[in-house]
């Protein structure tokens, strides 16, 4: 009966401890190595990534900085098969830190560059490529230019931001063709596989914007309809390259770009699931404030989530809803404040209310009396710079009859609405005055 192989790999981290402690330090390194397998084989990945990196950390000691940089990355492939991509990132980003104190040149460019990129890769599956390619920008003033430039790597990371870049999924088939040049460990592999997974759903989604309505007063929500189609998802994960199974992934988290006179008053609950192959629909709701140029809603980004690891994230386009101020109505009356009597002074209020939805602007008033009604006190003439909705404007105006009879009172009204557009009308008010 052979021998319990955890109880084999336990007894070598035991013993690893044991030889470290007795400052045996080279043999405590080669131990913790040997440990550091046997745990990756039984799947016991958090114990193997501490054996190699108390490994890598016994050869540092001994500033055997090339076999400590090798067992660090050995700890990085057993994150990346437990898929702890940040746990990866972090190890190849401390890497970078001990490049310098290898001997040769060629062995430092070529190891910056490597964990420079690994480090980019697993930034990206998390949905951060720009802060992979910052780091990378960094690394690069530590590497020979030509050696650099002409890198297959970093021609791999130059084709996947060239086909996000310019919708092209062919820089993915490239990338894909010359696979075998970038002599990535298995696990290094199947990260370079997600990375093309991810930028392929990115570029293979399709959106579509529907409003409900072609034009839009300040006043009305904006209803909208955000159309996301999965169907072309379908033949990327029959792709025996990437071996992917997916049949939905979630939207996470959602940021929608507005301008200045827009808000948002309903969105999606995230998280949203998404079904792979078929066109699922987010409604939105915006509340428009004031008139602008060019409002607009979008771009919208998307933080999609596959499998509760892998993430992406998805901008969509913009769309300019069509928005007009609502009508300025000025509402007119007069009221005899006293009963008209000929030869007698009686005041007149004339109220003018603004009962519509918007403002109106510049308003100017002219009132018309028939020559026998004179004027004896206060203006026929108004003149304001606006007035907004349910606010009124009243003053008087004495008048002294000077005979009987039906006459016909002319309120003469000019402004503007909120989009400077001219409005002009005249009320007629009948005025009888008895003997």
């Amino acid at each position: 009966m052979g021998k319990d192989q955890r109880v084999v790999a336990e007894n070598q981290f035991l013993r690893a401890e044991q030889l470290f402690k007795a400052r045996q330090i080279k043999k405590a390194g080669n131990k913790y190595h040997v440990a550091g397998n046997s745990y990756l084989k039984l799947n016991e990945f958090e114990k193997a990534k501490v054996s190699f990196i108390n490994g890598a950390k016994s050869f540092l000691i001994l500033e055997k900085f090339g076999t400590s940089i090798e067992l660090f990355r050995q700890s990085g492939e057993v994150c990346l098969h437990d898929s702890k991509f940040v746990e990866a990132n972090q190890i190849y980003k401390e890497i970078i830190n001990y490049i310098p104190k290898l001997k040769f040149p060629s062995d430092r460019n070529s190891n910056f560059v490597i964990f420079s990129v690994l480090s980019y890769l697993c930034s990206f599956v998390k949905g951060s490529p720009d802060e992979g390619l910052d780091f990378i920008k960094r690394t690069k003033k530590r590497v020979d230019k030509e050696y650099f430039k002409e890198h297959s790597l970093i021609k791999l990371v130059s084709e996947l931001t060239i086909a996000l870049r310019e919708d092209d999924p062919n820089y993915l088939d490239k990338i894909k063709n010359n696979v075998g040049s970038y002599k990535f460990r298995d696990a290094e592999l199947k990260l370079l596989k997600n990375v093309l997974l991810l930028t392929k759903f990115k570029l293979l989604i399709n959106n579509t914007f529907k409003l409900d309505k072609e034009t839009y007063t300040t006043k009305e929500i904006i209803n909208l309809n955000l159309g996301f189609d999965t169907s072309n998802l379908l033949q990327i994960l029959k792709d025996s390259f990437l071996h992917y199974e997916l049949d939905e992934f979630n939207i996470t988290k959602i940021l929608v770009n507005l301008s200045d006179n827009l808000s948002i008053s309903k969105k999606p609950k995230a998280p949203f699931r998404i079904e792979v192959g078929k066109q699922s629909h987010l409604e939105f709701i915006f509340k428009p404030h004031f008139q602008v140029d060019n409002p607009r809603i979008g771009p919208m980004f998307l933080t999609c989530e596959l499998n509760n690891n892998l993430i992406f994230i998805y901008e969509t386009q913009s769309i300019e809803p069509h928005l007009i101020s609502p009508p300025a109505t000025l509402n007119t009356s007069i009221k005899n404040l006293r009963p008209p009597l000929i030869g007698q002074t009686f005041p007149l209020e004339i109220v003018i209310e603004n009962k519509g939805e918007g403002e109106a602007l510049d308003v100017k008033i002219d009132v018309e009396f028939p020559e026998d009604l004179k004027v004896m006190r206060g203006t026929t003439n108004k003149q304001i710079f606006s007035l907004k909705t349910n606010e009124e404007l009243k003053w008087e105006i004495s008048l002294k009859p000077i005979e009987a009879g039906d006459y016909i009172i002319k309120i003469n009204l000019k402004f503007m609405d909120s989009d400077e557009n001219k409005i002009e009308e005249t009320k007629d008010f009948p005025f009888s005055i008895k003997l």
